[in-house]
């Protein structure tokens, strides 16, 4: 297999609340490979979210390693990790975080101004089936059709990585089926390495591999030799 584009090492996460300590990772060791399609299962509280963000440069590890091709991520400063967000990473969250005042095509605009090698935000919008919303407001949009928007404005900086976050936990099952289906597609026909946390073991079936969670840990770790269309997922 080739050299991974992730390599985590070691990677702990400690909290303080108050007077106590929370260990929210502890030692985990993951590799994620140029357009590969990862699930990371397991309950809340799990660690999922929290290495995800280590991932993603929007937190540091306590202790451990992780870096991205060349890029140490564990010891870089926030102006490099603004940097390496703005140039390789695509976030999508469980809540959509769309500018209300903005329309569809005017939220993905945000992020195709200050990306290097952006796609068109009607050539995003269009990939996620909304060719025919360009112009309507958040508040004009289902839940799923703003899903859609914040993965259409993720990808269309053109990311090395996408990220996603409980991406269907605010939707229901055919909605959280569409979305699925939409980052499926971006992964494989712009070849972007993807992370999908669910506590949903269902999603896991649409994975190349998938990387289960407890109590901070890794548990266990199943390639799947086929990858089923979100569409016949057993939700």
């Amino acid at each position: 297999m080739q050299s991974p584009v992730f390599r985590a090492r070691g990677i702990s996460k400690v909290y303080r609340v108050g007077d106590v300590l929370v260990t929210a990772l502890s030692r985990v060791d993951l590799d994620l490979h140029a357009g590969e399609l990862l699930v990371l299962l397991g309950p809340s509280g799990s660690g999922k979210s929290t290495l995800l963000n280590i991932l993603g440069g929007l937190d540091l590890p306590s202790e451990g390693n992780v870096r991205f091709l060349d890029h140490d991520l564990s010891s870089a400063d926030d102006p490099a990790l603004t940097r390496f967000r703005r140039e390789h990473v695509g976030f999508v969250f469980q809540f959509y975080n769309l500018i209300p005042s903005l329309t569809a095509r005017e939220n993905v605009a945000l992020v195709t101004e200050i990306a290097s090698r952006p796609m068109p935000p009607e050539e995003a919008l269009d990939r996620v089936g909304l060719g025919d919303r360009l112009d309507h407001f958040p508040s004009q949009m289902s839940g799923g059709e703003q899903q859609r928007v914040a993965i259409a404005r993720a990808v269309a900086k053109r990311p090395d990585v996408l990220l996603c976050d409980e991406p269907t936990g605010a939707l229901d099952c055919e909605t959280g089926k569409r979305v699925l289906e939409v980052l499926a597609r971006a992964n494989q026909d712009l070849g972007t390495t993807t992370a999908i946390i669910t506590h949903n073991a269902a999603i896991a079936a649409m994975a190349d591999r998938v990387v289960r969670m407890r109590s901070g840990a890794i548990v266990e770790e199943v390639r799947n030799s086929v990858r089923v269309p979100a569409s016949s997922l057993e939700w």
